[in-house]
């Protein structure tokens, strides 16, 4: 039995389809020349993906027209633009948009884009979506005249489980919430309660799915990465991993090739995962673009396996590469050679472990 490896998500797009998305927002591209592009730049990062030899492939994030984040509300006419601000260290900032009036109602669906995707691959598929916690932040503070914000979740909620299912309809194999937001709560409120209440809403969804069907959904979460630059790297993930670890999902994606200590960040893993959780560690630093060997790799496979046991580790990337559509600070073949490095390396260290 080998080790597991599986991406994040996002692959960086490139020059052609930042081009078509421009001139399609200014009216000048059609819908379906859009379309034929967008199809193609799927096309092309799973021919890369299969060539690189990834076992689970996914699209890459090339449909989600803006980013990772707010695909499935863009277009909305009940959201305006002046929603949370997101600050980065480098000083750009990343704004959400908010909820104006009810009810929530996702403008699509990722599961929509699965079909689309596996007509180029028949290996097994991985679909990334925005976590229930995540939206919860389009709500406003102050609150909406006549959509108090308890049916508001309700209604997230439901077009979510609406998102999940339709994946698994649509024969994904696995399901990741991306939870970035969870490192950053921590910055927003050090007391914690902001993260308490991100994990009580995920398990709100979590708990509408059984434990067999939980085991294929997974948590993603990262301290961000935006034009190489993150938002919460100085939070310790002491404060976030315990609380982590609550959230009832079957597999957690956990940056950590960035970390400067990561052997300190394994020993709270192994202190706080449950028995039956695998934990996907980052392997592979998104922001450097210094492309790591193989090598590199399987060292940062074999310490983690000290800490988590066999068949509970796998590696993946800390985050996805480049997850808003106008980010050009990692091109294509670099984020494919990491990729190739991840995969190469954990097949290394499973070999070392006796695990191939």
């Amino acid at each position: 039995m080998s080790i597991n490896t599986e991406s994040i998500g996002s692959i960086p797009r490139s020059a052609k389809l930042q081009r078509a998305l421009s001139l399609h927002e200014q009216g000048e591209l059609s819908a379906a020349d859009m379309e034929a592009i967008y199809d193609e730049a799927v096309k092309d990062t799973i021919m890369h993906l299969e060539a690189v030899g990834s076992p689970m492939i996914g699209d890459g994030e090339q449909r989600k027209t803006h980013g990772f984040a707010t695909y499935g509300v863009e277009g909305n006419s009940n959201m305006a633009a002046d929603g949370l601000c997101i600050p980065f260290h480098d000083g750009h900032i990343r704004q959400l948009p908010r909820l104006t009036r009810g009810p929530f109602r996702f403008a699509r669906f990722a599961h929509e884009t699965i079909g689309l995707a596996r007509r180029y691959t028949q290996k097994p598929f991985k679909q990334a979506i925005i976590s229930a916690s995540a939206l919860s932040l389009l709500y406003p503070a102050l609150g909406i005249a006549d959509y108090p914000r308890d049916e508001f979740v309700a209604d997230l909620l439901n077009e979510q489980e609406k998102e999940i299912r339709g994946c698994f309809a649509q024969g994904a194999s696995k399901v990741q919430l991306d939870f970035t937001e969870g490192r950053l709560s921590i910055k927003l409120d050090p007391s914690g309660q902001i993260l308490r209440s991100f994990i009580d809403i995920n398990n709100m969804l979590l708990d509408r799915f059984s434990p067999e069907e939980r085991q294929k959904i997974g948590i993603h979460t990262c301290a961000g990465s935006d034009h190489d630059s993150t938002h919460s790297a100085d939070v310790d993930y002491a404060e976030l991993l315990p609380g982590l670890f609550e959230i009832r999902a079957g597999c957690f994606y956990i940056a950590l090739a960035c970390e400067k200590d990561p052997e300190r960040v394994l020993k709270i893993i192994q202190q706080y995962r449950k028995p039956d959780q695998v934990i996907f560690v980052g392997v592979i630093d998104v922001i450097n673009p210094q492309i790591e060997t193989a090598e590199t790799v399987c060292e940062r496979v074999l310490q983690a396996a000290r800490y988590i046991p066999h068949p509970y580790l796998a590696t993946t990337d800390d985050c996805g590469f480049s997850p808003f559509c106008d980010d050009t600070s990692t091109s294509r073949e670099t984020a494919f050679a990491k990729i190739a490095a991840r995969i190469e390396g954990t097949a290394l260290a499973a070999r070392q472990l006796g695990y191939a």
